[in-house]
């Protein structure tokens, strides 16, 4: 592999799958939404009072209310995609910050389901990583409350 290879390889990649929101970014997503329960968190990068942590494993519990996801990055995205997907359909709305992978099944199985997709302009900076400005673009996409018949009915 050559090094110009290797350089382009690390940019659009990471060594780690958990990236912590910026405080203002979530600041500023929360003041809009008014979030009740961070579905992807942890004792130290909780955004909210109520939360569900590793231990608890927020795929295998119900969604409710307006949901703040920021999963892990790695091979399970899809599962969370899926996860906030099917959650909007039993009635929570879910906010979610990933990263911009629009190449990806996931990002047309259910990112593209949305009713609001921001793309960032620019790198997040990250909290929680040493070299904190993410190698990727981010996205905020919003899962909108619906009822699974009106989808059903589309």
């Amino acid at each position: 592999m050559s090094r110009n290879s290797k350089s382009l390889e690390t940019a659009f990649s990471s060594r780690s799958e958990d990236w912590g929101t910026p405080q203002k970014l979530f600041d500023e997503l929360n003041a809009e939404f008014h979030f009740t329960l961070d579905v992807c968190a942890s004792e130290d990068n909780k955004k909210c009072g109520n939360y569900f942590n590793k231990e608890q494993d927020a795929l295998q519990q119900e969604w409710t209310g307006i949901c703040y996801m920021n999963p892990p990055y790695g091979k399970t995205i899809n599962s969370w995609m899926k996860k906030a997907y099917e959650s909007s359909l039993a009635g929570a709305t879910v906010v979610c910050l990933i990263p911009s992978r629009t190449d990806t099944r996931w990002f047309h199985d259910y990112a593209m389901k949305a009713e609001d997709i921001r793309f960032i302009k620019g790198r997040l900076r990250y909290t929680g990583i040493a070299n904190n400005v993410a190698p990727f673009p981010s996205l905020v996409i919003v899962f909108h409350a619906r009822n699974v018949r009106e989808e059903n009915n589309q």
